[in-house]
């Protein structure tokens, strides 16, 4: 179950992260309150899910999650550059979510 959490609270930064994006600096409001209440879901999830994981292997998975979320997100939305360094940095990085989560004791 702490994984699920996990994986949600990875899901939640993406939000925030667009969200404040969005939000244009916290001058527009609605954004700007998507961004708060995400966040704050976001970090009681993780918290949570660190109740029974690794310190290191939960931060990892949800930082992870939130920059190749923000990644993709990014270039389906906000049209950022799609290259292929950039390409092969997220693939390094779900590598690296990858051998956390295989070498987790939890």
């Amino acid at each position: 179950m702490a994984w699920i959490v996990l994986v949600f609270a990875g899901l939640l930064e993406v939000v925030w992260a667009f969200a404040m994006k969005q939000s244009e600096g916290f001058s527009r409001l609605w954004p700007s309150i998507v961004t708060l209440v995400t966040m704050g879901l976001s970090f009681a999830c993780l918290a949570w899910a660190m109740r029974s994981l690794p310190l290191g292997t939960a931060y990892t998975i949800w930082t992870g999650i939130g920059a190749v979320g923000a990644f993709i997100v990014g270039i389906a939305f906000l049209g950022e550059a799609m290259n292929a360094t950039r390409i092969l940095a997220a693939v390094l990085i779900v590598s690296g979510l990858v051998l956390m989560k295989l070498s987790s004791t939890a």
